[in-house]
């Protein structure tokens, strides 16, 4: 987990390969508004080695991710904020599946 508060924390200065820190800038870049993410922003994930389809991957997962956390803030759902109920509940998918580890979650 701490490579992903290092990444959260400074995704250009974090140890990630070039080419995740391009798809990183796009991501972020989605996150201000679709419009946002440049031709620069592309040809420079390109000039790492992305691919089309993974600068495409990237677009729809940020674009995804931005509709849930709008949804469930606008829901206003209370959410955990120790970070150890999201360790335990990675344990359980990586375990049992999305399936399994809700109905794990639920005993």
């Amino acid at each position: 987990m701490p490579l992903v508060q290092e990444v959260r924390a400074d995704a250009a200065g974090a140890p990630v390969s070039a080419k995740l820190k391009a798809l990183l800038k796009i991501a972020a870049a989605v996150q201000r508004s679709g419009q946002a993410v440049t031709e620069d922003d592309v040809a420079a994930a390109r000039a790492q080695g992305a691919t089309d389809l993974e600068i495409h991957d990237t677009v729809l997962i940020a674009a995804v991710f931005c509709m849930y956390n709008r949804y469930v803030d606008g829901l206003a759902t209370a959410l955990p904020a120790d970070p150890a109920f999201y360790d335990d509940r990675a344990e359980k998918i990586v375990a049992f599946g999305y399936l399994g580890a809700l109905a794990k979650a639920q005993l």
